[in-house]
C-alpha cells in the first residue's frame, strides 16, 4: 500500500505540470506498466483529482483545464510545518532547492485562502548554513507575527526575553523597555530566525533573534527602506565543487560533524559515504580530512587531484620545519 501512495503521488506531481502526457511517457517515469497507469489514475479520479483523458493521435491525460485541485487537508500548525520544512530544506540537505521550491509552489496552489496567507507569510530569505548548530525550539504564534508583520509591513512592538525565555517585567534589573521596529526581512541561519528591522526607538538598523523576542502587531504601516549595505549577504553562496568519499566511520559520527547541506549513506556499521560541497576541490578534501580515517573512493577526479596537492603542500610544510631556524 505504501508503495502504491507513493506512486500515486509522484504521478499526481507530473500530471500536476500542467503539460500532457501519454500513456507510455507516464510509465517510463514511474518504472511500471502501462495497465498500472491507468489503474494509478482510475484511484485518483475516485479520490476527486480531474484526471482528463484526450484522445487522438496526440492524446494521453493532464488534470482538467479549469478546474482545481481538491484542498489539502492541512490545520494551521500542519500549514506552518510545511512552509518552515520547504523553505528550510535546501540548507540541511543537498541538491533540493529547486524541489522544494516547486513543492511550495504546487502546495501554495491547492490550499485554502486561509493557509495560504499562512504559508504567505513566512516566505523567508534563506543564509546558506554551513554548519550544522543546535537551537532551541521557539514558538510558532511568535514567528508568525513576525512573519506577518514583514510580509504586511507593519510595525512591530517587541520585548526583549530573558535567555531562558521569560518576560521580565518593569522593575527587574533585566527589564528593557520595548522597542518599535520596521521588520523588512526574516532570515533563518544555522537553525535561528531573525527578523531584519530598522529601530524606530534607536533609529538604527538591528538583527535580533526571533525566539528572544516577545512581538505586539499593530495595524501601522511602514516604507520599505534601502539596506544599509548593497550587499545583504543573505543570498545563497553556490557551491562550485560538490564531491564525495567513502569513509571507515560510522554513518550516525559523520553526520554529526558534517558540513550542513552534506549528504550522509550509511554504507555498513563502519562505513559511509558522505557528499559535500564548497568553493574549491582543496576545500572539500580539507574537510575530509578533518575526520582523521581512512577515505576511498573518491569522486570526482578533481577531488583527487586536489587531494594530492594538499599532500605535497603539507608534506613540504614538514621538510621545512625538520630543516630547523638555521636552513631557513
Amino acid at each position: 500500500m505504501a508503495n502504491t501512495s507513493h506512486r500515486a503521488l509522484r504521478l499526481l506531481s507530473l500530471l500536476g505540470s500542467g503539460r500532457r502526457w501519454s500513456l507510455r511517457e507516464l510509465a517510463a517515469r514511474l518504472g511500471v506498466s502501462e495497465r498500472t497507469v491507468r489503474r494509478d489514475i482510475e484511484t485518483l479520479r475516485a479520490l476527486d483529482y480531474p484526471i482528463a483523458t484526450l484522445h487522438g493521435p496526440d492524446g494521453g491525460y493532464r488534470l482538467g483545464a479549469g478546474r482545481t485541485l481538491p484542498p489539502l487537508l492541512f490545520d494551521h500548525d500542519q500549514a506552518l510545518a510545511v512552509a518552515v520544512a520547504l523553505q528550510t530544506a535546501p540548507s540541511t540537505m543537498f541538491g533540493l532547492g529547486d524541489d522544494a521550491a516547486q513543492a511550495l509552489v504546487t502546495l501554495h496552489q491547492v490550499m485554502p485562502p486561509a493557509l495560504r496567507a499562512t504559508m504567505e507569510s513566512l516566505r523567508l530569505t534563506r543564509l546558506q548554513n554551513y554548519w550544522e548548530f543546535p537551537a532551541p525550539p521557539i514558538d510558532p504564534a511568535t514567528l508568525t507575527a513576525v512573519g506577518t508583520a514583514v510580509r504586511h509591513r507593519h510595525i512591530l512592538v517587541t520585548e526583549t526575553l530573558r535567555p531562558d525565555g521569560t518576560r521580565a517585567v518593569p522593575g527587574d534589573p533585566d527589564h528593557l523597555p520595548a522597542h518599535r521596529i520596521e521588520p523588512h526581512h526574516l532570515v533563518v541561519w544555522a537553525a535561528r530566525w531573525y527578523p531584519v528591522a530598522y529601530d524606530l526607538t534607536d533609529n538604527e538598523w538591528r538583527v535580533s533573534r526571533v525566539d528572544r523576542l516577545h512581538p505586539r502587531p499593530t495595524t501601522q504601516c511602514f516604507a520599505t527602506r534601502a539596506l544599509p549595505h548593497p550587499d545583504r549577504g543573505d543570498t545563497p553562496a553556490v557551491r562550485q565543487c560538490t564531491g564525495t568519499a567513502r569513509l571507515n566511520l560510522p554513518a550516525h559520527i559523520v553526520a554529526r560533524w558534517a558540513p550542513g547541506g552534506s549528504v550522509v549513506e550509511h554504507l555498513d556499521t563502519e562505513y559511509c559515504r558522505l557528499t559535500l560541497g564548497a568553493w574549491s576541490w582543496a576545500g572539500i578534501a580539507g574537510i575530509l580530512a578533518t575526520f582523521d580515517t581512512e577515505i576511498t573512493e573518491l569522486h570526482p577526479p578533481e577531488l583527487v587531484h586536489a587531494c594530492r596537492r594538499l599532500t605535497r603542500r603539507w608534506a613540504a610544510v614538514a621538510d621545512t620545519e625538520n630543516l630547523g631556524p638555521s636552513h631557513e
